[in-house]
């Protein structure tokens, strides 16, 4: 592992088991990706794209490999510190949304501080605020557009100022129009923050934006050694 990588994946691999199929989704994946890196993971449906993401980001414990968050084995850890480093240095925002519906803009960017016990009201102000819905905090998601909710999310994500966030397809469910919003709003917080970013996507145009595409296919990266940062990235 390199010095400088946050994220660490090696030989990494995923079955699923459908009916009397198994399908092997990730198959020995090496991936480096170093601090305030903004990486797209791209492949066709089914490559075994978002399957990685959640990999790396402790949501799905791989069958065979190892996963490195700043030198520690994630995976190895209790699941209690699992659980303290996902909340504490990751943020996570998905094409669906996933808002709590009964409760506000403001309430939902608060549910990461209040699982550490945190009041992060004022935190969760100001970042509605930088992401355009100063005037909406109060609202509930049934009463906030599509580009809004993501922005709510993006919100939440941040609060608990992570290391790194992970992305899958969040901008799948919007126009083009507000997902170019949402995106720009992305790689402007992990730029001015300092925050990796690893999303998943199938817009080859918005993966441009970032500083390095990697492809996946057949639940394996493209070419030579794709994943692995070299001294030139």
């Amino acid at each position: 592992m390199s010095q400088s990588s946050l994220i660490s994946a090696r030989n990494i691999h995923r079955t699923y088991t459908l009916g009397k199929k198994t399908v092997e989704v990730l198959r020995g994946i090496d991936l480096e990706i170093g601090r305030g890196e903004r990486v797209f993971l791209c492949g066709a449906s089914g490559a075994g794209k978002t399957t990685l993401l959640y990999t790396l980001a402790g949501l799905e414990r791989p069958e065979r490999g190892r996963v490195h968050i700043e030198g520690a084995d994630l995976y190895s850890l209790s699941q209690k510190e699992q659980s303290r480093v996902r909340n504490s240095k990751m943020g996570y925002i998905f094409q669906n949304y996933y808002l709590l519906p009964e409760l506000t803009a403001l309430e939902n960017v608060m549910v990461p501080g209040m699982i550490r016990s945190k009041n992060q009201r004022r935190q969760a102000m100001a970042l509605l605020d930088e992401v355009g819905l100063g005037g909406r905090m109060h609202h509930l998601p049934a009463e906030l557009s599509g580009g809004e909710q993501q922005r709510v999310a993006i919100a939440r994500a941040l609060v608990n100022k992570p290391t790194m966030v992970f992305a899958d397809e969040p901008t799948g469910n919007l126009d083009s129009r507000n997902g170019g919003e949402v995106m720009a709003l992305l790689l402007e917080f992990s730029k001015n923050l300092g925050t990796t970013l690893v999303v998943v996507t199938h817009d080859r145009i918005l993966a441009e934006k970032g500083d390095r595409t990697l492809e996946i296919a057949d639940g394996q990266m493209a070419g030579k050694n794709p994943g692995l940062a070299t001294e030139a990235d």
